[in-house]
């Protein structure tokens, strides 16, 4: 099997200082790639800096003879994200891979969480997202090529206890990726999510005494994938846990079609409202939001003609 290199490609990564991050950049170095290693060295929470972590991880890819510079600006506010993707062209002239990691997080009960806690955990997943997504993309379109890579999390598709911040922030991150994927098809730019689990970090203070292996590395080929020219989705999410990947989608149940609805009739047919054995998966490429509209529209029309 021939290796899947990224000769001649400049990938940013952000959160690149550790845990997943760190475990992409390595590995996307490895083969070949240029790589921005981002990370200003926050705590968990989001504070504070630390230029270390960056260094730490160019100076790995550097001395196994790779390419990388850091850069420690934060992915919170548009001008950081901004400074990130220049760091990128002002280094190595491009930007052909955005993977976009660097997460915090702060815990509270929702009927406690302040908003200062909400704003935070919001500013650097999804807002940063955006930020570093809204730099790249114009000049991917332009070369007429890209691939994207966000992260979500479980939290953002089946939520957790006392992370509304971070699971409205990763489930945001989804959407997100959607629109990228829909607008960069015609210019050859991918947009996928990764929805990962390692132990890293963000891990601390949990019991993971009976977790099988959960390392970094489990996830970095998922990641890699993505970002390759060989990557033949978009729009999608995949799943990377334990040595596990799968592929996670929305769908909706076929449903039940009525003229005209009361309460009541929605509470008696619930049951068929919520059956799946005939699901609709519509990817989001090349039209899934258009086909949604249109098969609910012949469902309609069909159920109609049959009621006159």
């Amino acid at each position: 099997m021939t290796a899947s290199r990224f000769d001649d490609r400049v990938a940013v990564i952000t959160g690149a200082g550790r845990g997943l991050g760190r475990a992409y950049a390595l590995l996307l170095a490895s083969r070949g790639a240029k790589v921005v290693v981002n990370d200003p060295g926050s705590s968990i929470a989001g504070d504070g800096a630390d230029l270390s972590p960056a260094s730490a991880v160019v100076d790995e890819i550097r001395d196994a003879g790779g390419e990388a510079v850091a850069c420690t600006d934060s992915v919170a506010t548009p001008a950081g994200g901004q400074a990130i993707i220049d760091t990128a062209i002002d280094a190595f002239g491009q930007i052909d891979i955005l993977i976009h990691n660097a997460g915090n997080n702060r815990y509270a009960a929702l009927s406690e969480m302040s908003f200062e806690d909400f704003e935070s955990v919001l500013d650097v997943h999804l807002r940063g997202a955006f930020h570093v997504v809204r730099a790249a993309f114009p000049r991917m379109c332009d070369a007429g090529y890209g691939r994207i890579v966000l992260t979500s999390s479980i939290g953002g598709i089946y939520g957790n206890h006392r992370v509304a911040n971070y699971g409205a922030a990763k489930a945001g991150i989804i959407g997100l990726s959607n629109v990228a994927a829909l607008e960069g098809s015609e210019h050859g730019v991918t947009s996928n999510v990764i929805i990962p689990a390692a132990l890293t970090r963000l891990a601390e203070g949990l019991d993971t005494s009976a977790y099988p292996p959960m390392g970094p590395e489990l996830v970095a080929p998922a990641v890699g994938w993505l970002a390759h020219e060989s990557c033949t989705i978009t729009g999608e999410m995949l799943v990377a846990i334990a040595g596990r990947i799968a592929r996670a989608f929305v769908a909706e149940t076929s449903g039940v079609y009525r003229p005209s609805w009361t309460v009541e009739e929605v509470g008696d047919q619930i049951d068929a409202i919520r059956n799946t054995d005939d699901p609709w998966i519509l990817p989001v490429v090349p039209s899934g939001h258009n086909e949604h509209i249109s098969r609910s529209f012949a469902i309609t029309k069909e159920g109609a003609a049959h009621v006159g």
